[in-house]
């Protein structure tokens, strides 16, 4: 089959689902108002909430564990098997479908938070015996834990994912509000997390309760961001089948103007 025969067989495919150019959803999160829009913007979906929708089903879960909630246990560990699927590959599958529609900022944190749950997912997995390595001989793998080593390593893991999430934050500036606000509360989180850590690593025993509060406090700001999230998901359902009652998320894309706009408008003046 040619090219241009099974593009086609690939026009005439039906979409019953209101276009990512006509939704407002799409229009105000994924990108500025002066990238193009592709062939596939106007005939495939939003892939965003599919994403989105794995990036919440695990954080809402981790903060839950984290704060202890019902008895929990505060390491997460439970959830593993959530963190692999719905947080490492639907996240995944999601910012693949954001890059192949030309979305670059939504596909980067997608897929970085995807590799995020998968790596945190894998962890768990005792046959990978990520923690047992650093166990003393004859030990039980679990003795790992309480090595200052392994703490000491942990703690990078949070620290550059807080700073690629402060990168995010800034980036978002260009979005919405609710995104800005999601990943302020996870740099906020993801810091904690790193000093927890890192107090284990100084005296496993000695600094045991204040490392606990700060993963309680890791909890609560994940909460926070989690529950930002469910209001963002929310609203791209609602646009998605074209709800009558449609929820701001806060655009902030008439406040912070791009650099190309910025630049036109000087060049429209000048002349």
């Amino acid at each position: 089959m040619n090219l241009r025969k099974s593009q086609q067989i690939f026009s005439k495919v039906p979409f019953n689902a209101k276009s990512n150019v006509d939704n407002p959803f799409h229009k105000l999160i994924l990108h500025p108002k002066n990238v193009a829009h592709t062939r596939a913007d106007k005939q495939l979906g939003n892939p965003t909430p599919i994403a989105l929708a794995g990036f919440l089903i695990s954080l809402s879960q981790l903060s839950c564990d984290f704060m202890g909630f019902r008895g929990a246990g505060t390491s997460g560990a439970a959830a593993t098997a959530s963190y692999i699927i719905f947080g490492g590959v639907l996240q995944l599958l999601g910012g693949v479908l954001e890059w192949s529609l030309g979305h670059t900022f939504s596909s980067v944190v997608f897929c970085t938070f995807g590799a995020f749950y998968l790596s945190t997912g894998l962890d768990f997995i005792p046959s990978l015996n990520s923690w047992g390595s650093f166990a003393p001989d004859g030990s039980p793998a679990v003795a790992g834990l309480a090595n200052p080593a392994y703490n000491a390593s942990a703690g990078f893991f949070p620290l550059w994912m807080g700073v690629l999430c402060f990168v995010y934050m800034v980036a978002a500036l260009r979005t919405n509000i609710c995104f800005v606000v999601i990943f302020f509360f996870l740099v906020v989180g993801l810091c904690l997390k790193t000093a927890s850590v890192w107090l284990l690593a100084i005296d496993y025993t000695g600094y045991s309760d204040p490392a606990k509060r700060l993963n309680t406090a890791t909890g609560a700001m994940f909460f926070v961001s989690a529950m930002v999230g469910w209001y963002v998901w929310t609203s791209a359902i609602l646009a998605a089948v074209d709800f009558p009652m449609q929820i701001p998320i806060g655009d902030l894309s008439h406040v912070i103007r791009g650099r190309s706009e910025t630049r036109e408008k000087s060049e429209s003046s000048k002349a």
